[in-house]
């Protein structure tokens, strides 16, 4: 691990550091102040979305032999395509802002660009992009009109790409997660992306705390990511959809975020609708001495507690959505990236 290198196309829950250790690399990182980078994704417009889809049928075609067999065709070692779609800047420090000149450059319209980490301990995974948030990302894009004028709440936003795509089309998005770094980091790159799209509707992103491990909002006016009364108020009477994306890695935080989604569900004055997207991440643990995914077992054992729960309040729907809908960010979209939809309603 210690002689991982970064590239502009590192997919980075790849090179996250779950297991601490003084020698690790990302120890090291930390101890001098984590580098922060600025990269700059592209929208794929619909017509383009289409000619990628094109192409890679008739490629398919193409590698078929004359008895409709797949002919694999071994990827040369130093591909270009597509790499100009994402263009890492490093920061010199964490929390420095984007060079003067930096601002001033006129992003395209149809760009995001994110402030983030490559890599962190386990209690700052929010700041690295993970790729359920892309994928959450394609089937906000794919969707537009199940998400038009709605509020909604985003948990665990971390560095706020699903917040920031979701404002493109939805009223008002609480974007939430907890950790006053991570949270102006998140609030940074909801401001750098003000003007993502030029055709959106005046959405208002708010950024606000919100501890999974807590029963209450954080409501101290005074705090910069604090609740407002009236805002709590707005949230309970108007919120209609909720997401998340790849916060469940560890069991007790998923728990904790099952009794959360719970709580402030049945606290709606309106039916629900939940997305939650995630990677299956296979890991070989000594307890099982096997392969496994322990993490993943355990968010799909909440979903079926949660469907099979009678409490004579609450009744939840749970079903898995087919991950077919068009890639309109550049990632990798492996097969164990899922999106599951869970409707929420009061007895």
């Amino acid at each position: 691990m210690d002689q991982v290198t970064f590239r502009s196309d590192t997919v980075l829950s790849d090179v996250h550091v779950l297991l601490p250790n003084i020698h690790h690399l990302m120890a090291r990182l930390n101890g001098v102040g984590q580098p922060v980078f600025v990269s700059k994704f592209r929208i794929l417009r619909q017509d383009e979305v289409q000619d990628v889809q094109a192409s890679e049928e008739t490629t398919l075609c193409s590698l078929l032999d004359e008895d409709g067999d797949l002919d694999v065709v071994r990827k040369a070692s130093h591909s270009e395509s597509d790499r100009e779609k994402i263009h890492p800047v490093i920061l010199s420090q964490a929390g420095e802002k984007v060079e003067e000149e930096e601002e001033e450059e006129e992003w395209s319209k149809d760009t995001i660009t994110i402030e983030h980490t490559m890599a962190t301990p386990l209690e700052d995974v929010g700041k690295q992009i993970w790729r359920g948030a892309f994928l959450l990302s394609d089937f906000i894009l794919s969707n537009p009109s199940v998400f038009e004028d709605a509020t909604v709440l985003e948990l665990g936003a971390g560095t706020g790409l699903a917040s920031i795509v979701m404002a493109t089309v939805a009223k008002t998005v609480y974007c939430t997660d907890v950790g006053e770094d991570l949270l102006s980091m998140c609030q940074r790159n909801v401001s750098l992306n003000r003007d993502f799209n030029e055709s959106a509707v005046d959405c208002v992103v708010k950024v606000r705390c919100l501890d999974w491990t807590s029963h209450d909002f954080l409501s101290d006016t005074e705090a910069e990511f604090g609740w407002r009364e009236e805002e709590v108020g707005d949230l309970h009477d108007n919120t209609t959809i909720v997401i998340a994306a790849d916060v469940c890695y560890d069991d007790d935080l998923t728990d904790a975020l099952f009794r959360t989604l719970y709580r402030i569900t049945s606290n709606l004055r309106n039916p629900s609708t939940v997305f939650f997207s995630i990677e299956k991440r296979l890991n070989f643990t000594l307890r099982r001495m096997d392969v496994s995914c322990e993490a993943y077992d355990h968010f799909r054992l909440c979903l079926q507690q949660l469907e099979d729960m009678n409490d004579g309040k609450m009744k939840f729907t749970v079903e898995p959505v087919p991950c077919t809908f068009p890639q309109f960010l550049q990632y990798e979209r492996v097969e164990q990236l899922e999106l599951w939809k869970v409707t929420a309603s009061a007895l």
